[in-house]
C-alpha cells in the first residue's frame, strides 16, 4: 500500500483495536501474487449476494463473465459476497449450484461442488474476514479511515438537519462528527465499551466532478464521492465483516481481477470504489456496466421483477425444462444483437464483445425464447430428446420417467411422427421438457385417458348416437396405414356412408340436412384416438399406436 498522511490517532490505539496476531498487508500480498497469465487475458469474476433465489440476470452476467475470460486465455473466478449477514438466506448457495450445473456455467475457481478450489481462496467473503482487518487497519494508520461511535439516533439528528438547512445528505465535511475528534475522546468511549464502526476518510469535495472511462459505454463523467462511507461494520457482531465497497476492492485486487462486469445499478458507485483502489494503493479495475434485463409492459419498459415475474427466477426456466442450450444463445443475443442473427451453434462458439452492448435494457420475451427453444429441439434426434426429458423428469415429473422406462419403443415412434431429416418442416410443439406429457402424453396408455362419454364436448355437439355409431363402423372396417392406403379414405367414405356433408361450407348452407361435415365426423376420431381435436398427422399416429391399441381407443366409448 502507498504511504498517505499519518492518522491523527496514535498507532498503538489504533493496533489495539485489531488482533495482535494480525498479519500485515504484505502476507496477503505475497500470498496472492500477480497471476502468470498471457497478455491480453482477462481475469473476471461473477460475483452473487445469497440473499434469496437466482434471478436469470445472473446467468446472464455470469456467462458473459465466464465468455469473456474463457476466449482472451483468462480465468474466471466465482466468489459468493455474503458481508451482508442479516440477508443470508439458506439454500441459496444450493440454488446457484443447480443453476450453474443446469446451464453449464463452470467457473475456473469457486467453492462449488465439481470445480478445482483454486490458490486465490477462500471464494466465500465471510471466510476472508482477517485478510479485509489488515487492510483496514493499514488504512487507520495512514489517516485514510477512522473509528466512528455516531449512534442511530444521532444520525438521525444529522439528516434531519441537513435536510432543514438544504445541506447535501450523508455524512461528510462538518457533518462527520467523528472524522477529526482527539484521540482522548476515542480513548474515552472505547473504555466505556461503546459500539463504533470504521469510516472510510473520503478525498471527494462535494461538487467536484471526475471523469473515468466505463469498458462498455465509454467515457463518463460524475460527481465525486464526498461520503465518509462505512467499511468495517459495527464491533457489536461476533463476526466483524466489512461493507461490500472494501471487502470487494481487496478481493479484486488480491484475486487480481482485471475486469468487472456488473450491473449499471453500479454506476454510481465507481466514483467510491476508484478512491478505496486509490486510496489502497490498488490499480484500478476496469469496470464494464451492462443494461439490467428489462420487460415489456403495455406501451412501457420496466425492470424484470423478482417479485413480479416468474421468468425472472433461474428456477422457473429449470422446472420448465428449457433446454440450457437455447437459453444461453437467447441471453447471448441479448448481450450481442449480432449473436442473434447466426446459427445457435456458432453464436455460443463465437465472442462476446463490450462494444457489442447496448446502453437501454434488453427485453425478455418468452415467446421469442420458446421459438428458439422449439427450433433447437426440433434439430434433435428422438433417442436425445427422450434422454434429455428423462434426465429433467427425474426432478420433476417422476411418473414420465417410468412410463418413458416401459414404453421407449412408443416414446421413439412417437417422436417420429412430423419429425426427422426428411421432413421438409418438422413439428415444433415441443418447446421445453415440461411439454412432453402434454404434447406426447396421449401416445402411452398408460397415461392416456380414454374417451368413454360420447357426449364429451369436445365431439363438437354431435349426437352421443352419432359419436358411437361413427365410433363402432370404424372400428368394425378399420385398416391400419399402410404405403397402399391412403388412410383418409376410410373416415370419408365412413361420413358419406352415414351422411355428412362433404366439407364445411356444404353443411352451413343447410345444417338440418347433415348430421355435421366431413371435419366433424374426423373431429370424433381424432379425439378418441388423441383426447384432442388438434393433433399432428393421424395416419403416423395410428402407426405409432399400433391397431391394438387404436381398436381399444375407438372402442372405449362404446
Amino acid at each position: 500500500m502507498t504511504n498517505g498522511p499519518a492518522s491523527p490517532l496514535s498507532r498503538d490505539l489504533i493496533d489495539s483495536l485489531f488482533p495482535a496476531d494480525l498479519p500485515e498487508t504484505e502476507h496477503w500480498e505475497q500470498r496472492y501474487p500477480p497471476r502468470d497469465l498471457p497478455a491480453g487475458a482477462e481475469v473476471t469474476r461473477f460475483a452473487p449476494s445469497p440473499t434469496g433465489w437466482l434471478h436469470i440476470g445472473g446467468i446472464f452476467t455470469a456467462s458473459i463473465n465466464l465468455a469473456l475470460a474463457r476466449q482472451s486465455g483468462g480465468v474466471n473466478v466465482l466468489r459468493v459476497e455474503d458481508t451482508d449477514q442479516s440477508r443470508f438466506s439458506e439454500g441459496a448457495l444450493a440454488q446457484f449450484q443447480a443453476g450453474f450445473d443446469y446451464f453449464g456455467i463452470h467457473p475456473d475457481e469457486s467453492e462449488l461442488e465439481g470445480v478445482i478450489r483454486g490458490s486465490y481462496d477462500p471464494y466465500v467473503q465471510s471466510s476472508r474476514a482477517q485478510i479485509y482487518a489488515s487492510y483496514v487497519r493499514q488504512l487507520m494508520r495512514e489517516g485514510k479511515a477512522y473509528p466512528c461511535f455516531a449512534t442511530k439516533d444521532e444520525l438521525a439528528e444529522i439528516s434531519a438537519k441537513q435536510k432543514a438547512t438544504g445541506a447535501l445528505p450523508g455524512y461528510y465535511g462538518d457533518w462527520a462528527v467523528w472524522r477529526d475528534a482527539p484521540e482522548d475522546q476515542v480513548r474515552t468511549r472505547l473504555s466505556n465499551g461503546d459500539p463504533y464502526v470504521i469510516r472510510f476518510r473520503s478525498p471527494g469535495v462535494g461538487g467536484q466532478r471526475v471523469t473515468y472511462t466505463d469498458a462498455v459505454r465509454g467515457e463518463l463523467t460524475a460527481d465525486d464521492n464526498r461520503n465518509d462511507i462505512v467499511i468495517l461494520k459495527s464491533s457489536e457482531n461476533a463476526l466483524r465483516l466489512p461493507t461490500y465497497h472494501l471487502a470487494h476492492a481487496v478481493d479484486d485486487h488480491l484475486m487480481r481481477v482485471t475486469l468487472v462486469l456488473r450491473g449499471e445499478e453500479w454506476l454510481s458507485s465507481v466514483q467510491l470504489h476508484h478512491q478505496l483502489f486509490d486510496a489502497l494503493g490498488f490499480e484500478r479495475v476496469r469496470y464494464a456496466h451492462i443494461a439490467q434485463l428489462m420487460k415489456q409492459e403495455g406501451g412501457s419498459r420496466r425492470k424484470l421483477s423478482k417479485r413480479k415475474d416468474p421468468e425472472a427466477s433461474v428456477a422457473y426456466y429449470v422446472e420448465q425444462g428449457f433446454p440450457p442450450e437455447a437459453v444461453q444463445y437467447y441471453l447471448r443475443g441479448l448481450a450481442n444483437g449480432r449473436l442473434a442473427e447466426m446459427p445457435l451453434a456458432d453464436a455460443l462458439a463465437a465472442p462476446i464483445k463490450l462494444e457489442d452492448f447496448g446502453s437501454a435494457g434488453p427485453l425478455v420475451d418468452l415467446v421469442k425464447l420458446e421459438d428458439i427453444s422449439a427450433d433447437f429441439v426440433s434439430g434433435l434426434s428422438g433417442e436425445e430428446i427422450i434422454e434429455r426429458v428423462s434426465a429433467w423428469a427425474q426432478t420433476h415429473d417422476q411418473s414420465l420417467v417410468k412410463t418413458l422406462d416401459a414404453e421407449r419403443i412408443v416414446a421413439l415412434e412417437a417422436l417420429k411422427v412430423e419429425r426427422g431429416p426428411e421432413v421438409e418442416n418438422p413439428r415444433k410443439d415441443l418447446r421445453k421438457w415440461s411439454d412432453f406429457r402434454p404434447v406426447y402424453g396421449f401416445f402411452f396408455s398408460s397415461v392416456f385417458e380414454l374417451v368413454t362419454d360420447a357426449s364429451d364436448e369436445r365431439f363438437g355437439g354431435l349426437s352421443p348416437e352419432i359419436v358411437r355409431e361413427l365410433a363402432s363402423r370404424f372400428a368394425d372396417g378399420y385398416v391400419a396405414p399402410s404405403e397402399d392406403t391412403v388412410w383418409f379414405d376410410q373416415v370419408r367414405s365412413l361420413s358419406q356412408e352415414m351422411g355428412f356433408a362433404k366439407n364445411q361450407k356444404i353443411y352451413k348452407k343447410d345444417p338440418d340436412s347433415y348430421p355435421g361435415s366431413i371435419a366433424d365426423a374426423s373431429g370424433v376420431i381424432r379425439v378418441l384416438l388423441t383426447g384432442s381435436r388438434r393433433s399432428p398427422d393421424m395416419p403416423e399416429i395410428c402407426g405409432a399406436l399400433g391397431t391394438e391399441e387404436v381398436l381399444r381407443r375407438v372402442r372405449a366409448v362404446l
